[in-house]
């Protein structure tokens, strides 16, 4: 018998609770300034979705260093704001998509799944497709005029739109299609290309007694899980720190390259695991549990929710070459802060020697005309 999937006080959230209008009063985020140190070169967009033209922009691998000893600062990934919608609307109406998604996939998790392939191992089931719906449907109730990029469905809505959804019904399918915990449902909103508002409903547990916790943040309003503040962790030494990294379907350099770093932080850490779940990876960072967490070529719906739970937890995060990250990035590094230049000091030279084997680094699954303020 399948689980009701409950909320706060055991009471489901409905979208006849959703205010249309709620006053808030929205902090903002101010970027710090990047190293001079940079670097401009050209980069054109893959044809997956729809993409812009060709630009420029810059890299920088090294972080401004601050007058306080061992500290260093990294570029806010946040959006300033929240636009034009208040903090607390917005994120009540992402929360209860997240939500409403995990509850299909509760009701789904102990059943026999349909499954199919999009590669030889990458799969999805019909609940992927099911959760994706039952988000839509929200976004389309509260937002009908907003952007939407979704894992399964892809490009929907008015490009011109300064907010963009990106959905992950079910990050962490295998996981689920086993019955094995490390899957969760993601919901991120960007704000003229940045994330403005973030949820994560985790399952935890495993057969027979699956639960679900809840991280939620906005762009300067801090992180929660379950309603309560989190931070991230405050260990300094990598000897003392326990990590995680994920691996692609394709076994090409990139993978190769992430073996060699799983292999090295191993043996200097406590341990590297490898989840199967980018949200819920980084999730743990946000809650202290874990120090770091880095992959190649993950996509926008599996980071936009994440990085800003971790930011606004007190974590950095940066593209695995130390350069500033966007969530159309191929790679990301998000840490409690503290390590994050020892950590850069093996991902970012190996990340760099595989740009030099041609490993693409340019921006993808970036909408055809979407503001950004990147």
């Amino acid at each position: 018998m399948a689980k009701s999937l409950f909320f706060p006080g055991n009471v489901p959230l409905r979208l006849s609770q959703i205010p249309r209008s709620i006053s808030s009063h929205n902090q903002t985020n101010s970027s710090l300034p990047l190293s001079s140190t940079t670097k401009q070169f050209r980069h054109g967009f893959q044809r997956i979705l729809h993409f812009d033209a060709k630009s420029t922009r810059s890299l920088c691998t090294k972080a401004v260093i601050s007058e306080i000893p061992n500290q260093r600062y990294y570029p806010k990934v946040g959006a300033h704001s929240t636009g034009p919608i208040p903090a607390s609307q917005l994120l009540q109406v992402v929360e209860t998509a997240a939500k409403t998604g995990a509850q299909v996939v509760m009701e789904a998790v102990n059943k026999p799944q349909n499954i199919s392939y999009k590669g030889v191992t990458d799969l999805v089931t019909d609940t992927d497709k099911m959760s994706e719906a039952a988000i839509l449907d929200v976004v389309n109730k509260n937002f009908g005029d907003h952007l939407v990029l979704g894992e399964e469905g892809g490009i929907i809505g008015d490009s011109s739109s300064d907010y963009l959804w990106c959905i992950d019904p079910l990050d962490g399918t295998t996981n689920f299609a086993h019955c094995y915990p490390s899957f969760a449902v993601s919901v991120g909103v960007l704000f003229r290309g940045k994330p403005a508002a973030a949820s994560v409903v985790e399952f935890v547990g495993g057969p027979m007694c699956w639960n679900t916790r809840t991280f939620s943040a906005t762009a300067g309003g801090g992180a929660f899980c379950n309603g309560k503040k989190i931070h991230v962790s405050q260990t300094e030494q990598v000897e003392r720190s326990l990590l995680v990294t994920g691996f692609g379907y394709e076994h090409d350099h990139a993978w190769a390259t992430n073996m060699e770093l799983f292999k090295e932080f191993t043996d200097i850490s406590r341990g590297v695991r490898r989840l199967g779940a980018a949200a819920v990876d980084m999730c743990h960072v946000a809650l202290g549990i874990v120090e770091a967490y880095w992959e190649y070529r993950l996509k926008p719906w599996d980071m936009a929710a994440g990085v800003l739970i971790v930011e606004e937890a007190g974590g950095a995060i940066t593209r695995m070459d130390g350069g500033k990250f966007c969530v159309f990035d191929r790679s990301v590094l998000v840490s409690n802060g503290a390590l994050h230049a020892r950590l850069l000091e093996k991902i970012a030279p190996a990340t760099e020697k595989l740009k030099s084997e041609n490993f693409e680094h340019s921006l993808w699954f970036k909408p055809e005309n979407y503001t950004t303020d990147l």
